[in-house]
């Protein structure tokens, strides 16, 4: 083979390299422009940044072919209206927490937050590798609704109370802000349990409408105030391991899209996901201390308590399972996937306070 040859044929190999990896023109793709409104407004860190992001970056990977203008809560559509906004057709798309809806579906509580569930990273493994998916599209088509996930973040706190908590029997007769299963559960101890949206939050608690709140993670409830008017903050977060966002798009919208155009869109959302988590876990820590130095007592909930929790999500997990058929199938599919992945998140990691109790306070008492 003479050396122009070979010249020519590697020519022609990279050529053809480059036809598979260049990517595709923004001509090929659907000119998509939708207004999207939010639940929750874009300044709040780890929760209503998520969305902004991914438009971001779709506008930027698609040379401006898709453009998701976000809007804020309120701007177009009430905050907690975006589900049924989306169904109706009355906008394309919006982006939501998964569970505002519970009402109408009640399953979707579930992927929006299952007490004592998944936590993100166990959630997007059941969600893309374990049948999540299948049943989230399947729940949601009757409805002329297409969500993806699109947004995961830690675990949000007990509450914010203006009282002590001591024990269960203490939320006898307090009024309570959760949304969600939570809620119900809550109602199991005697709480009067309502449903706000998180800009009303602050003089909701300042006032003395509500005793408590459960609201998000750490992050956001500094950006909200809470600790100004609530200095009681209890902790783990069982009733909400992961809190997870979804872009809401309208069922037709989506089909009349090429399926270039659906893939950039879903895999941005799948960035989301990655984006939102290590935003979320980046952040929490430094809150924490600045709330113990603002004298907000940080506390958390014993195991007779927690276990109180748990017998009570059980009743209220039975009693909606019974009622609802897709409810009962989702929540044995995840706790299918959790019996399952127990032995791993046990065996596989090391103990969540084996660092801070072995290592960190060692160096405390060194210095």
């Amino acid at each position: 083979m003479s050396a122009l040859t070979k010249l020519l044929g590697t020519t022609a190999s990279a050529a053809a390299v480059s036809l598979l990896v260049l990517p595709a023109p923004a001509e090929a793709l659907d000119r998509v422009r939708w207004q999207v409104p939010m639940a929750f407004a874009s300044t709040l860190t780890a929760l209503g940044d998520t969305m902004p992001w991914v438009a971001d970056q779709l506008r930027l990977v698609s040379d401006g072919a898709i453009d998701l203008q976000v809007a804020e809560p309120g701007a177009v559509i009430p905050a907690l209206s975006v589900f049924e906004n989306v169904s109706t057709g009355a906008i394309d798309a919006g982006y939501s927490w998964m569970g505002y809806e519970i009402g109408q579906v009640p399953a979707s509580a579930l992927f929006g937050a299952t007490p004592f569930g998944l936590e993100s990273v166990e959630y997007l493994a059941w969600m893309y590798f374990h049948g999540g998916r299948d049943l989230l599209n399947e729940t949601f088509a009757p409805f002329d609704v297409i969500p993806i996930p699109c947004g995961t973040i830690s675990p949000e706190a007990g509450g914010w109370f203006r009282e002590p908590v001591d024990e269960v029997a203490d939320l006898q007769g307090i009024r309570f802000r959760a949304a969600g299963v939570g809620g119900e559960i809550f109602s199991e101890f005697g709480a009067s349990v309502t449903m706000l949206p998180g800009g009303e939050l602050y003089q909701a608690l300042e006032t003395g409408v509500l005793d408590g709140t459960e609201f998000s993670l750490p992050t956001v409830d500094e950006q909200l105030g809470f600790y100004q008017v609530a200095p009681y903050y209890y902790l783990p977060g069982w009733h909400q391991p992961s809190t997870n966002q979804f872009l809401y798009i309208n069922l037709g919208v989506w089909e009349g899209l090429s399926e270039q155009t659906q893939g950039l869109i879903d895999m941005a959302c799948m960035a989301g996901n990655a984006y939102a988590i290590a935003r979320a876990e980046a952040l929490q820590g430094e809150v924490l201390a600045r709330f113990e130095e603002r004298g907000v007592t940080l506390g958390t909930f014993d195991d007779e308590t927690l276990l109180a929790f748990w017998e009570a999500t059980e009743t209220v997990m039975e009693r909606r399972s019974a009622a609802d058929e897709m409810f009962g199938r989702v929540h044995d599919s995840m706790r299918e996937f959790q019996r399952e992945h127990a032995v791993w998140k046990d065996l596989g990691y090391l103990p969540r306070d084996w660092m801070r109790e072995n290592v960190f306070n060692d160096e405390e008492i060194a210095e």
